[in-house]
């Protein structure tokens, strides 16, 4: 006879990825947030991080970017992506690692000025924001190289070259 299936205790059952994906300047010639989350995925796959993930991408002009960055950095500029970690209460467990801020201006002219394809350079820029999110970074020579050598992993699984090269 067989035997009924017993519940999944709800603290193991897995949870979705969600990525909120927000446009602060206009959508056209955008990466759409299905992109979006495509390279969120690759970058968790890559730094073996479990599913059940959410966070948020916000695009932002020019005046943004600066302003977060000035802000949160204390660097009077726009930057290509700034990366905010989740800062939960003890106690609270969340699938929520953060948000990112994306400036769409300076993404564009530096793919330009560096000769790639815009949106190889959106999807090295997300994975790029997603490490920082999970807690890589590359203040340090030797965290620098591990994080761009996963970096170049990631990127190589979606058909992206090496954006270091």
């Amino acid at each position: 006879m067989p035997r009924a299936a017993l519940p999944i205790p709800h603290s193991r059952l897995p949870i979705p990825l969600r990525v909120h994906v927000g446009y602060a300047v206009p959508r056209a010639g955008l990466p759409a947030p299905a992109s979006f989350r495509r390279w969120v995925e690759a970058a968790l796959r890559g730094a073996k991080r479990r599913k059940g993930t959410e966070l948020a991408i916000r695009i932002v002009d020019t005046d943004e970017g600066r302003a977060l960055n000035r802000d949160y950095r204390g660097k009077d500029y726009a930057t290509n992506v700034l990366s905010f970690p989740a800062e939960l209460p003890p106690g609270v467990k969340l699938p929520l690692i953060g948000d990112l801020a994306i400036c769409a201006p300076v993404v564009l002219r530096e793919a330009t000025e560096q000769g790639k394809s815009p949106r190889d350079h959106w999807a090295h820029l997300t994975v790029h924001g997603v490490l920082h999110l999970l807690g890589y970074d590359h203040i340090e020579e030797a965290e620098a190289e591990a994080m761009e050598a996963l970096e170049t992993r990631v990127l190589a699984s979606l058909g992206i070259g090496d954006p270091y090269a």
